[in-house]
């Protein structure tokens, strides 16, 4: 009976990231679960932690942050394109969640990472700290495409989590990432999103994957996700070349070090991890 429910959660969820446009009402979600809408919402809120109503902002938001930064479309057009028809509805909705309005949030420093006028240096520096990691076992379910879209993963992992009651089992939460967006593409790009692992055998559905250790360069990035890109531009280009240091043939991952349900996006904070030789 829990995969039953498990199911219905994971359908929602990638149901609300899929159609971040469409009707995400309690009645339509609740059909999506193929459940009575008055207990669905019940279901929802103790396998996720949030409402439905909750998820549905934050999660239309946050695809409205990814789009502000990593493309040129109108604001205009990202509010619709995130379920907000109405312009200064969805401004006040923007500013409430990240403390600024979508204009000034798109031109506070965050970057398009795509920008055809960057050079090494116009990135903001970050505190960049090496150090020994870990070995890590790290249990993560796959995502593919676009990396600011693996948050969809990162539901499922979360939910399923708390299904299975593995949080006891569960360390930092991480991110893998192991193509470069700058030579593959979008549609291509392979991910895991996950936590490391203190259980026994792997969970049912997830991938069992070994980080593994050793001198690692560590970028402490504080705010919303959206700017992670720009941040690796400052590891990469300001500080890597400057160090001395060169990069082990593993890929970069990222630890989440706080919640982005319960922690505002301005209050984010995340290491990127690059291994070193």
């Amino acid at each position: 009976m829990a995969t039953s429910y498990e199911d219905r959660v994971l359908r929602v969820l990638a149901y609300i990231h899929d159609n971040p446009a469409g009707d995400l009402s309690l009645d339509t979600l609740a059909d999506v679960a193929a459940m009575s809408r008055f207990h669905w919402h019940r279901v929802f809120r103790a396998l996720t932690g949030e409402t439905c109503a909750q998820s549905v902002r934050r999660l239309r938001l946050h695809r409205a942050a990814i789009w502000l930064v990593q493309s040129d479309k109108p604001v205009a057009q990202v509010a619709v394109a995130v379920g907000y028809p109405n312009l200064k509805s969805f401004a006040r909705a923007f500013s409430e969640a990240y403390g600024r309005s979508p204009t000034a949030f798109r031109k506070a420093g965050q970057f398009l990472p795509a920008n055809p006028h960057f050079k090494t240096g116009e990135y903001p520096m970050h505190p960049v700290t090496t150090r020994t990691e870990p070995a890590r076992r790290v249990i993560a379910l796959p995502h593919k495409g676009a990396y600011g879209e693996i948050g969809k993963s990162f539901e499922a992992f979360g939910a399923l989590c708390e299904s299975r009651q593995l949080w006891s089992k569960v360390g930092p939460v991480i991110g893998l990432y192991l193509d470069s967006p700058d030579t593959v593409p979008e549609d291509q790009l392979r991910s895991y999103a996950g936590a490391e692992y203190r259980g026994d055998a792997t969970p049912d559905g997830m991938d069992d994957l070994q980080i593994p250790g050793g001198k690692t360069a560590v970028l402490t990035f504080k705010g919303p996700y959206s700017g992670l890109h720009a941040a690796y531009h400052s590891l990469f280009g300001n500080w890597l070349p400057a160090s001395g240091e060169e990069p082990a043939d593993q890929p970069c991952y990222e630890i989440y070090l706080n919640d982005p349900r319960e922690t505002p996006p301005e209050d984010l904070l995340t290491e990127i991890c690059l291994p070193l030789k």
